[in-house]
């Protein structure tokens, strides 16, 4: 018996000690371990790192920036089928276990002792939270035991659908994609809701090798993994066999996607992202704000189509250049030169298959073929070169195209396009609300993927005529009327050491006495200079600064009134708003709110408002003291109403100051109007519309072409010209190259909305006039036609003006000097 006992304790005693060891080891291993273990509470207020999102006005995505791709979702925004995907590949007793899985640690545990290194994980979801929360990727074992403790403190702070909700969010897989939302539209291009059951089972299968199994690195390798998944869903209840049969049978089709981005407008979204990180720094990237533009969607794909189409419809009339290259019976070069060409400007790469009497077939890089038609889509293409020249019109689809040219088609219809070609010119787009200055669509060149210069906010260009106004609205301040008859006649200026400057009209000849009005419509460019002389240049540019320019930018000389000043589009539109909005000054803006990734409003627009009906003082008179400087707001003791925006108890900080009077905005209004109605700008009579006013603008040797133009509600500027100045060509000018850009903007711009008249303020008279000598008309005179002016200056009123020379002369007399009549 004592015998027995002795061999029975002296076989306990190992076992005693082995399974104290197995319980003392974990516990020893924690007490080690666990000063080094971070804190898991932490994991509740966790910042997933989600991309700068930026949306227009109404709402729609313009850009998605950021290294990682992540759209976190709740748990109720997960779909079921797609959390047993997970289950069932990761973790299928995520639910039952308290953070491990025994058995498939011990396995693990296992392969590790036999191997002295961790090669195989046993990892549940928890341990894997807690491995990417907080862990390096090695596989060593203390790293392992580390991570089993993380999960088991894990599990004890947070329910299981906390802990999924935080996987699914948080997990790498592939392609830049972290989280389930982000890699259905990464893989898929849809949202979670979308998903087949398929997909799924795809994404539940990327954590085992997100680089290297994802559907888009190899197709194969995910097939396999997938059919897994669904065996295992399949296996576990999750799914029926014919729900797997169907799934497993569905053809592994991926291809990378980015994020829904709804409107095209990246020139803008370079401008956001810019002010963006200027103010928060390179966290703006992965903080997950959402950054709402002022960007109107309808309005920005109108002013993007508009450019475009202006910009084919100037290559066109400059010829064709002939096809990118030619590989009559070589299909396979054929198909990769359509590879290595990209899409530009909603223009596709193309090759063509056939030449028939009447039309040619061309076939895409995806393999669509499409019908060029003759009429419209190949008879246009005269031969022409790079420098403006072109040949004989063609007589058929073989004179321009031939079988194996790689060429550029502009889709029209389903199955047909135009032969096309990427325009060497260039052109801008700005459009304004001329109340507050918000942008409400820009467009800064053909395509931002090929030139990223925005030339709507960099490219400083002369103006030309579509400056004058400015002048114009100076000299109404400083005596001349609508009325006032300026000479049209050769100016001679001997400049020492420059030269002689003979400075001519646009259209070749004189008019001789010209009305004010007429020489605006007209752009007569000498009666500019006479007014330019008469007023004074430091006159001009200082009263010039009230629209926003500034001394710098404007040159000190007669050339002045031609517009040799170097301006962008997007000054110009926000200069011409001070004439649409009734005579204040805005500040142009294109950031309205950003949020944080909770939603809190870190920022908040607060324009100022060009407000007629809030008690400006309209006190911004042409002589006094600081002609640079803006009329005062009003008292800010007063309290105001916006009734178009509903806000109310406005100060002097959302009132925007008085640049000019009402009076002289309407009148102005009024001048531009004619410069359509009858002017250079007869072309926007298309509109059919009589509350839009406008300049025209050319500059010398018809480099840069314009056209700035407005009613009360929105404000445009199009300009059109080459990056590497050069003529445009000949007649090539304002109203017919750059005007039919803003024409098309502005026809479905104002669609559906009724006529914004200017309502005639206090200041205006109106009278009749001789049209021929700009006098009152004599009673009875039927030729006598209504003008407008300024209270008190009415023709023979004795109001003064000066020349050039200093000398006061009365603006309605014939002056021998400088050709003033």
């Amino acid at each position: 018996m004592r015998l027995t006992r002795r061999i029975l304790a002296l076989l306990l005693i190992p076992l005693i000690l082995l399974v104290g060891g197995l319980v003392l080891a974990p516990i020893g291993a924690y007490y080690y371990l666990a000063p080094t273990l971070p804190d898991v509470a932490t994991l509740r207020d966790i910042k997933l790192q989600v991309p700068l999102r930026i949306y227009t006005r109404d709402g729609r995505l313009m850009a998605q920036i950021g290294e990682q791709r992540r759209v976190p979702v709740t748990f109720e925004q997960i779909p079921k089928p797609l959390v047993n995907a997970f289950l069932a590949a990761e973790d299928d007793h995520f639910f039952e276990h308290s953070g491990i899985d025994a058995s498939g640690l011990l396995r693990a545990v296992y392969v590790s002792a036999v191997s002295h290194e961790a090669r195989q994980g046993g990892s549940t979801i928890t341990m894997q939270l807690a491995r990417n929360m907080f862990l390096t990727p090695e596989k060593q074992i203390r790293r392992k035991l580390r991570e089993i403790f993380l999960a088991l403190r894990i599990e004890s702070e947070f329910s299981k659908q906390e802990i999924l909700t935080l996987y699914l969010n948080k997990i790498f897989l592939g392609n830049r994609s972290y989280g389930v939302a982000a890699a259905a539209e990464v893989y898929f291009g849809k949202s979670l809701d979308q998903l087949s059951l398929a997909e799924m089972a795809t994404i539940a299968g990327l954590p085992k090798a997100p680089s290297t199994i994802n559907p888009i690195v190899s197709p194969e390798r995910a097939l396999q993994r997938r059919a897994y998944v669904l065996r295992r869903m399949l296996d576990s209840g999750y799914i029926s066999r014919a729900e797997h049969d169907i799934a497993a049978l569905t053809p592994m089709e991926s291809q990378e996607h980015g994020p829904k981005v709804e409107v095209e407008a990246p020139y803008v979204a370079e401008m956001v992202r810019a002010e963006v990180v200027s103010r928060y720094g390179d966290q703006a990237y992965s903080a997950g704000y959402r950054v709402t533009a002022t960007i109107d969607s309808h309005l920005q794909r109108t002013a993007d189509w508009a450019l475009r189409t202006t910009l084919l419809e100037y290559d066109r009339r400059h010829g064709y250049r002939g096809p990118l290259a030619n590989y009559a019976g070589d299909t396979t070069q054929a198909q990769r030169a359509l590879e290595a060409k990209p899409n530009v400007g909603g223009l596709i790469p193309a090759v063509i298959t056939k030449v028939e009497a009447k039309s040619a077939l061309a076939r895409t890089r995806e393999g669509q073929n499409l019908i060029l038609p003759w009429d419209g889509g190949l008879s246009w293409a005269r031969p022409g070169d790079d420098k403006g020249g072109i040949g004989a019109a063609p007589h058929a689809p073989s004179d321009v195209v031939s079988v194996g040219d790689v060429v550029y088609v502009l889709p029209i219809e389903k199955d047909q396009a135009y032969l096309a070609q990427i325009p060497l010119v260039q052109g801008a787009f700005a459009s304004l609300d001329p109340q507050d200055g918000a942008i409400l669509a820009l467009v800064g060149g053909f395509d931002f993927y090929r030139s990223k210069f925005n030339r709507a906010t960099q490219a400083k260009r002369q103006p030309g005529s579509s400056f004058k106004p400015f002048i114009y609205s100076a000299a109404l301040e400083h005596g001349f009327t609508p009325a006032s008859v300026i000479l049209d006649a050769p100016l001679v200026f001997e400049t020492p050491g420059a030269g002689t400057w003979r400075p001519a009209n646009d259209e070749k000849g004189f008019s001789g006495p010209t009305r004010m009005r007429d020489a605006l419509a007209r752009s007569r460019n000498l009666v500019s200079i006479r007014l330019l002389r008469s007023i004074g240049v430091d006159y001009a540019t200082a009263y010039a600064t009230r629209f926003g320019f500034t001394q710098e930018e404007l040159p000190h000389n007669l050339t002045l009134a031609l517009g040799t000043a170097q301006l962008t589009p997007l000054q110009m539109a926000s200069a011409y708003s001070v004439f649409a909005n009734g005579g204040y000054r805005i500040q142009n803006y294109v950031l309205e709110r950003i949020e944080d990734a909770q939603g809190t409003v870190l920022f908040q627009a607060e324009p100022a408002i060009a407000c007629s009906v809030c008690a400006h003082e309209e006190s911004a008179e042409a002589d006094s003291v600081d002609l640079g400087a803006p009329a005062q707001s009003p008292d800010s003791n007063l309290t105001h109403l916006w009734p178009q925006t509903g806000i109310s108890g406005l100060d002097d900080k959302h009132l925007a100051p008085a640049a000019i009077t009402a009076a002289n905005a309407f009148i102005m209004t009024d001048m531009m109007k004619d410069v359509i109605r009858r002017g250079t700008a007869r072309r926007a009579l298309a509109l059919k519309r009589d509350d839009i006013a406008g300049k025209t603008g050319t500059t010398n040797d018809r480099r840069d072409t314009w056209f700035s133009g407005f009613n009360s509600a929105i404000v445009a500027t199009a300009w059109v010209g080459f990056d590497h100045e050069r003529s445009l060509g000949a007649n090539e000018e304002g109203g017919h190259t750059a005007l039919p850009m803003w024409v098309y903007f502005m026809g479905e711009a104002l669609r559906g909305q009724g006529p914004r008249q200017w309502r005639q303020p206090e200041g205006v008279v109106s009278a009749r006039i001789s049209p021929t000598t700009g006098q009152l008309a004599a009673p009875g005179d039927s030729a006598g036609v209504f003008e407008f002016f300024l209270a008190g200056k009415l023709p023979g009123s004795n109001t003064l003006t000066e020349d050039a020379g200093g000398q006061s002369n009365e603006a309605t007399r014939p002056q021998t000097d400088d050709g003033i009549y």
